[in-house]
């Protein structure tokens, strides 16, 4: 019988233990450790930032769905991955041995790399977590009784602007819906060196449909931004051109601010010797496998891929929810193989495929591979993305309550975009 050890419990870790229950059968032992008792949707959390949605609606317990399929949880932080003898430390104080151990931990949120920014003692808010989102929306209520400038973009080595793109859309409508739009000025700042570079050199015409949403819901934007450091009410932002040298300083005022960080690997996994890059993001193979220590896997955020292209302000590579699937579902084969003494030949599928939210329409796009050029180049907008989204949400929790192991952003994206199923 083996151990297999999942650490983190969101969009890759809760897949992964279910998929890992159905593929390796009852024999063997499957525990789940996170930091929190919950799962939270975290694609819905711009909706929570501007009160569309209550943290009940996008959350749920870990610990009975996953009893339910006989998969252990622990409720606690790994302190220490001590991978010569395959254990863990927890900082309840507990050990847990591994025979695989899948890492699918997230990221650690960089707002320490800009002064002043941040949620937590810092002057900006983020979407990043349900409790950064209703802090957020703590301070939208303060918004909208001081009304005033606002600013929405992504920090400096960023990956993920999905979520900026769409809280700026979203906070637009619900000032709409109150008559207030004409008092709060919005700028979006952002590391991308132009509109719907997206951190993937673009989808499609990205760059043109989105400049031209932003400029249809009247909001300005800052490209090749790099804050510098943020002070209350006030953000501080270079403007570089292409070769990378200041051709403009700015000084922006704000009434609120939604800034997302770039990411790093979480402390215990990036203090780990031999497992991960400068960043702390996990080396892998074409595996999903660590190089160094071939019984720990990992996938999503926490995974260390190049970027698409070199910019004037760093900037990463998404992992979107489609992404993170197919690198849990091939870990859970590449596991089941070695068990049963053969290869590990399951690759993960590096393809980005998204359904973005803007308030009353959305966009969605698809980038078959991630890395240009591509077999498929798509980007389209309307009000069919903003009802897929939704329905989406709902269709994911019901999924996550029912303990499904199916592939649901396979499943749910090639429906909803009318595309066959796809081969890694």
């Amino acid at each position: 019988m083996a151990h297999v050890v999942i650490v983190g419990a969101g969009l890759g870790g809760m897949p992964a233990a279910y998929e890992a229950r159905e593929t390796l059968g009852p024999e063997h032992e499957i525990t789940v450790v996170n930091a929190t008792d919950v799962f939270q949707f975290v694609p819905s959390n711009p909706w929570v930032a501007v009160g569309w949605r209550k943290r009940d609606a996008i959350t749920l317990p870990i610990a009975p769905y996953l009893e339910r399929k006989r998969i252990a949880f622990v409720a606690s932080s790994v302190e220490q991955i001590l991978p010569d003898v395959s254990q863990l430390r927890l900082e309840n104080g507990d050990t847990l041995d591994y025979d695989y151990l899948i890492l699918t931990t997230g990221p650690k949120l960089m707002f320490s790399e800009v002064e002043g920014a941040g949620p937590e003692g810092g002057h900006t808010q983020s979407v990043c977590t349900v409790d950064h989102a209703e802090r957020a929306h703590e301070d939208f209520k303060r918004l909208l009784d001081n009304p005033g400038p606002v600013i929405i973009g992504a920090f400096p080595g960023a990956s993920c602007f999905g979520p900026a793109y769409e809280y700026a859309f979203i906070l637009d409508r619900a000032l709409r819906k109150r008559k207030m739009r004409s008092k709060v000025p919005i700028t979006f700042v952002t590391s991308e060196p132009w509109i719907g570079h997206l951190g993937l050199a673009g989808v499609g015409d990205s760059r043109g449909m989105l400049e031209s949403e932003l400029r249809s819901h009247d909001i300005r934007w800052i490209t090749n931004a790099r804050t510098t450091r943020v002070e209350a009410g006030r953000m501080f932002v270079e403007q570089l051109d292409d070769l990378g040298n200041v051709v403009r300083n700015h000084e922006l005022p704000f009434h609120h601010a939604m800034m997302l960080p770039a990411f790093a690997g979480v402390d215990a996994v990036a203090r780990t010797e031999g497992l991960c890059n400068a960043r702390g993001l996990v080396e892998i193979d074409d595996h999903q496998r660590n190089p160094t220590y071939r019984n720990i896997f990992a996938a999503g955020v926490c995974v260390a891929i190049p970027p698409v292209e070199a910019t004037p302000v760093p900037t990463g590579a998404p992992k979107t929810g489609y992404m993170i699937e197919s690198m849990v579902t091939a870990i859970v084969h590449n596991i089941a193989a070695d068990l049963a003494g053969k290869e590990a030949h399951y690759k993960g599928s590096w393809h980005a495929i998204c359904l973005a939210d803007m308030g009353d329409r959305g966009a969605a796009f698809v980038a078959l591979p991630q890395m240009p050029p591509r077999d498929v180049n798509w980007f389209a907008a309307g009000k069919w993305v903003h009802l897929a989204k939704i329905a989406f949400e709902k269709y994911f929790i019901r999924k996550m309550k029912k303990g499904t192991s199916e592939p649901l952003y396979e499943k749910y994206m090639m429906r909803a975009l009318g595309i066959r199923r796809l081969e890694n």
